[in-house]
């Protein structure tokens, strides 16, 4: 991270940063180390978290090492796990927006549907009916926040339970109960692993097959955490490890679909797959018809092994409809459920909507979007001055730990943002040549990754066309040096 400096003079800037998650507080923090004082957070749900906030299912886990998964200013020795839950997650931010002295700056129950660009000012308007004024918007929503509802004919009408799996609701006792999950994405191999034992009987119906990388999940012994505590130089040296060993096994091997690496990568996941399930006809429904790493890989050393549990039933038939009783799939069969689980992912294009964004002469985001979803460097956009996105179009959400990319794209913004507050400029976006001169770029190295090798994925745009990062994550770092200040549009 670039050195602090916190004494800096100049025009007095106002700051909303929409979102309460992971980036969101990052933003608070930096913000306020950087000598911006003057921040609203504004955060549509009740606490703060992001997707550690909205998710609460059983088996809720991040799939990048919590040494890794935490702000490299703020390593966390008390990691119970290798791969953390969820809630241990979401306190762990919670501690550190409260260490920081962020969450004060956070308005909770607080939706914001609008920004406008007008008279050199974004314009918020609230859900409650609240408005607010800003020199600089910084859109932390992140990603995985609008759950994809699917399509399926009766679902209203079952009598059990029926939910997406980011609507878990508290309190919800499984045991004894026939559980029903629709899809096979990393959420619902966490909750087959977890509830497997619970539950008198689990049905997953699964669309497509997964590639399981097998990754166990070995908790920190006391000696362990208190080696972590006492020796900060060794805790750095395990997080720098790990990202070092993540960027070169798997984030770099993604982008080459050919690499050696990523060969080492498909030859693991089969090995782990006719290793572990014994039964041929259960392994061949099992095996994916894509290569390895064009969706997302699932870490787990348990879900072969738990839907090999006599209690485990895998249907692979189409779902025809949803009755009161439970699921009838295509060959006519009732599979009788009480509770029913939609871990059918999110939408993840969705960025910020379905907030209603204006710029520069009245220009929407949807109207600039009408195509496909763009940004420069996925951080900013033509005609939307002073408005920076963390994770936007182009970030690399497909192979990087989010935390690093999060801290790179701060650091980018913030010299950006001072342009403004030094008087360099007033307004600044990137300029609409080098947006669709950057996509072009990565629509052409895009061809040699692994996500255009044959599937269907959340990576992919409404044309077919990833939208990720098709480099590596030196050449990420690098991009997020300095802004090159050609491709920009400074006004004022």
């Amino acid at each position: 991270m670039r050195a602090m400096s916190a004494n800096r003079t100049g025009r007095k800037l106002r700051v909303a940063v929409i979102g309460a998650g992971m980036s969101g507080i990052l933003c608070g923090i930096r913000l306020r180390q950087e000598g911006y004082d003057d921040i609203a957070i504004y955060e549509k749900g009740d606490t703060l978290g992001g997707t550690w906030h909205w998710n609460r299912y059983p088996g809720l886990s991040c799939d990048i090492p919590s040494h890794v998964y935490s702000y490299s200013f703020a390593l966390n020795p008390e990691w119970s796990r290798k791969y953390s839950g969820g809630e241990e997650i979401r306190a762990y931010f919670q501690r550190i927006a409260d260490d920081y002295g962020v969450t004060p700056l956070i308005r909770f129950n607080a939706e914001v549907t609008a920004c406008t660009f007008r008279d050199g000012r974004w314009h918020l308007e609230i859900a409650d009916g609240r408005t607010d004024e800003a020199d600089v918007v910084l859109c932390a929503t992140g990603i995985l926040h609008h759950p994809r509802m699917p399509e399926i004919e009766g679902l209203e009408s079952f009598a059990g339970a029926a939910f997406h799996s980011a609507c878990w609701p508290g309190g919800l006792s499984l045991k004894g109960k026939r559980v029903g999950i629709v899809g096979t994405g990393s959420t619902a191999v966490q909750i087959v692993s977890d509830i497997v034992d619970e539950v008198a009987h689990l049905d997953l119906f699964q669309r497509s097959a997964q590639w399981i990388w097998p990754e166990s999940n070995a908790a920190y012994s006391s000696d362990e955490k208190a080696r972590f505590r006492d020796d900060p130089a060794g805790l750095r040296h395990v997080h720098d490890r790990m990202r070092d060993m993540i960027a070169a096994r798997f984030s770099n091997a993604l982008v080459d679909a050919d690499s050696e690496a990523m060969g080492q990568i498909e030859l693991e996941c089969r090995r782990h797959l006719e290793e572990t399930v014994r039964d041929p006809e259960l392994r061949r429904r099992l095996t994916p018809d894509y290569r390895a790493g064009c969706k997302r890989l699932i870490m787990s050393d348990s879900f072969y092994q738990a839907m090999q549990r006599p209690n485990a039933n895998l249907t692979t038939e189409a779902i025809a409809r949803i009755e009161a009783a439970g699921v009838r799939t295509a060959d006519g069969a009732l599979h009788e459920l009480d509770v029913l689980v939609l871990a059918t992912g999110f939408n993840a294009h969705q960025m910020m909507r379905p907030m209603r964004v204006s710029g520069r002469g009245g220009v929407t985001l949807e109207q600039a979007w009408a195509d496909s979803v763009q940004a420069y460097l996925s951080i900013s956009i033509p005609e939307f001055p002073n408005f920076f996105m963390f994770m936007g179009p182009q970030s690399p959400v497909g192979n990087f730990s989010l935390i690093e990319v999060a801290e790179l794209e701060f650091d980018y913004i913030l010299q950006l943002m001072n342009l403004v507050r030094d008087g360099a400029c007033r307004e600044v976006s990137a300029s609409a040549p080098a947006m669709t001169d950057f996509a072009d770029r990565v629509r052409a190295a895009m061809k040699s990754t692994i996500w255009v090798t044959g599937c269907t994925s959340w990576y992919l745009d409404g044309h077919g066309l990833p939208i990720g990062w098709p480099w590596t994550v030196e050449d990420f770092a690098q991009a997020m040096q300095a802004p090159a200040l050609e491709d920009f549009q400074l006004v004022g």
